[in-house]
């Protein structure tokens, strides 16, 4: 049997977790004006969190105008994150992606729609098997209109669903790559188990109920 532990036990962490989240640091990341990234040879740049990177980078990727997809850490206070401190919880960040893409054939408000169709937007703090704040969700924004087509989309799917949508909206501040292993994960690894059972069933889910029409061929 499982030890019971005392009440009094169980608010005091989630009150240590809660504060380990959102400490002074934290909030200055939250409450910071956002960093524009300028287009580079005609392409721009978004990021998003939404638990592995692993399962997101490949989403991304399978999205028409769609450059590149690369795995890293953001929306946290400290510097150079790792995949070992990150997590720990500690480091604020989550595992993110940069999308490098070309908005002439995709615009930022149709990745906004990827991102929310290809996650449960109701899990907090994770998406499916991952959990703890380094998988929690969150869209950043770089500048005013960015803000507002994410809050926009996230009215309306709270409406829609009748239910609070648990991504976090942060202003853009830096993304930190991630380690060299990390990159193309899903593509290089294809037999791995957490990819066969994970982020290829994810994958194909998304395409499913997204159009096919804004999708490239290439499918699992």
């Amino acid at each position: 049997m499982k030890p019971i532990i005392p009440l009094l036990a169980i608010t005091l962490l989630l009150s240590c977790q809660n504060t380990a989240q959102v400490n002074k640091k934290q909030q200055a990341v939250i409450t910071a004006e956002p960093v524009e990234v300028p287009l580079k040879n005609g392409m721009a740049r978004a990021y998003f969190a939404s638990g592995c990177f692993w399962c997101v980078e490949a989403i991304f990727e399978s999205v028409k105008g769609v450059e590149e997809s690369i795995s890293g850490y953001a929306g946290g206070h400290t510097e150079n994150p790792t995949y070992e401190s990150s997590n720990t919880g500690k480091t604020g960040h989550a595992e993110a992606v940069e999308i490098i893409y070309n908005p002439k054939i995709v615009s930022f408000k149709t990745l906004v729609d990827v991102y929310f169709a290809s996650q449960n937007v109701t899990q907090l703090n994770g998406q499916g098997p991952d959990h703890g704040s380094q998988y929690r969700s969150i869209i950043f924004y770089q500048n005013k209109t960015q803000k507002e087509i994410i809050l926009n989309k996230k009215k309306a799917l709270a409406k829609q669903l009748n239910t609070k949508i648990a991504a976090e909206v942060y202003p853009f501040q830096k993304f930190w790559v991630a380690e060299s292993y990390h990159q193309n994960y899903e593509r290089l690894n294809p037999n791995h188990p957490y990819i066969k059972n994970v982020s290829i069933p994810r994958l194909n889910k998304f395409k499913a109920k997204f159009p096919k029409a804004l999708l490239k061929d290439k499918s699992h």
